[in-house]
């Protein structure tokens, strides 16, 4: 393939809604090292501090230990990620964001694939709410799992493109 192709990012999903919210304690999370990038955008954003979740694994999906690498005592804790899977990742990092002090640990990530037994994983988890985009549609219900719609960010996007403008501007 070789055609143009612009890249929608959450944060434009993510930003606003997070925006309603009381963010006075909230510390923004990677839940692992490749992911920093992606969570300072909203640690930027909002003026919050960032940390980092340092994971090892023994084989695929499998998350053998986690370092937190920050302080989070007392902070309501956002990890940032743009997909969820098994869950796993972000379960054990909620446990060690808890476990060195963590109020509560919430987490955004873009495209919910949710495979193997990432649902009975949330909801026996210490998350208490993981909000994802209706990028991938849900098996099935969670009390824990928040759908935002990416709607309105896809109809501004075909509209800046069919007039001709910048898909850029959506996301400043």
């Amino acid at each position: 393939f070789d055609i143009p192709v612009d890249h929608l990012r959450s944060e434009a999903i993510y930003v606003p809604y997070l925006s309603e919210q009381d963010m006075s304690s909230v510390i923004f999370a990677s839940p692992d090292v490749g992911g920093v990038k992606r969570a300072r955008v909203y640690a930027k954003h909002f003026g919050r501090e960032l940390v980092i979740c340092d994971k090892y694994r023994t084989k695929a999906n499998e998350v053998a230990a986690m370092t937190v690498i920050g302080d989070v005592k007392g902070a309501d804790v956002i990890l940032v990620d743009d997909l969820v899977d098994t869950a796993g990742t972000l379960c054990k990092a909620a446990d060690a964001l808890l476990e060195k002090g963590a109020k509560s640990v919430r987490a955004i990530c873009t495209h919910p694939v949710l495979s193997g037994k990432a649902y009975e994983n949330v909801e026996a988890s210490q998350l208490s709410e993981l909000i994802v985009c209706d990028t991938i549609p849900l098996r099935q219900a969670s009390p824990k799992i928040k759908v935002l719609s990416t709607a309105n960010l896809f109809a501004r996007a075909i509209r800046n493109t069919v007039e001709h403008k910048s898909i850029a501007a959506l996301f400043h």
